[in-house]
């Protein structure tokens, strides 16, 4: 089980009133939130492996350089050439509890991977790849459902309220959805454009336009290939719009499919028994008054 962590955890912040706190006031209702997540993932799901993916770039440079939008909107300080990720604009009590839940999980004894320049869609991708078993990844981010692959499979788990309700997603569900497969829909995002990420896809394609070019001609590559073959049924508009997008279309697949050759640290991805550092987490439990939430988490992974 790959866990796009970011993705739970702002879900948790907004889903779980910041009315929870600290002893000293701190809200923790983010790191409280998640941990009642993963415990509920675990009791319903029993994975093996867990690993929490981190976005340790949010907003890649090797992205940007490709498409400058990318994400921009987000930006709430560029960090220059150089000197680290982009500072991305994230609600005033929820940046300060991130470190909370790297030092939890890390105590508890959860994998917790990250790696320089890559967000955690990419330390995702690159898991599922190498995997030798099935696969669930829990994210709130559509952009994963390029990884859906039944032969592998590979599913993705969408919360649609917390994570005791979850959608599954597989290939007959995207087929139902958007008419594609798991590859099909990153071609599918790249045509239609992706405003939360900043991605413009080419003006006048929106999802049924996209979904319709991909089912008559397979790919993006098929689609393009079409602009010039002049025997092709696309409508004048289509060939002139796709044409005139070709240097987006060009460069927007390394934007959009996720990376599959993320070098990953060494790490332990089995699901622990009992806490990595008993006294740690002790401490860590009390100073952030983590109480029944901590409770349910070590006594699902007891189990």
């Amino acid at each position: 089980m790959l866990l796009d962590t970011a993705s739970l955890y702002f879900r948790a912040y907004f889903g779980v009133p910041d009315s929870v706190k600290a002893p000293d006031g701190t809200p923790v209702n983010a790191v409280r939130g998640l941990l009642d997540f993963i415990a509920r993932l675990v009791q319903d799901h029993r994975p093996d492996d867990l690993v929490a993916c981190m976005d340790a770039d949010w907003r890649p440079h090797w992205r940007v350089e490709l498409i400058p939008s990318y994400k921009a909107h987000r930006v709430a300080q560029e960090a220059g050439p150089g000197a680290g990720p982009d500072e991305e604009e994230v609600p005033d009590t929820l940046s300060p509890q991130v470190p909370v839940i790297e030092a939890v999980l890390d105590a508890v004894g959860i994998a917790r991977v990250g790696v320089a320049g890559y967000e955690a869609d990419d330390v995702i991708g690159t898991l599922a790849g190498r995997a030798a078993g099935p696969v669930d990844i829990v994210t709130g981010d559509r952009d994963l459902y390029q990884l859906v692959d039944d032969a592998r499979g590979v599913r993705v788990l969408y919360p649609l309220k917390g994570v005791g309700s979850l959608q599954v997603t597989d290939e007959d569900w995207l087929r139902s959805k958007y008419g594609v497969d798991g590859p099909g829909y990153a071609d599918l995002a790249l045509l239609r454009g992706d405003p939360s990420d900043g991605l413009p896809g080419v003006p006048g394609i929106g999802e049924k336009t996209a979904a319709k070019l991909l089912a008559t001609y397979g790919d993006l590559a098929g689609i393009m290939a079409a602009v010039d073959d002049r025997a092709s049924k696309l409508t004048p508009a289509q060939r002139r719009r796709l044409d005139e997008a070709r240097d987006y279309v060009a460069v927007a697949p390394k934007v959009v499919r996720v990376a599959d050759d993320v070098p990953l640290p060494e790490f332990d991805p089995a699901l622990p028994a009992g806490p990595a550092r008993p006294a740690e987490l002790e401490e860590l439990a009390e100073r952030w008054g983590l109480g029944g939430s901590l409770d349910r988490l070590l006594s699902t992974l007891r189990k």
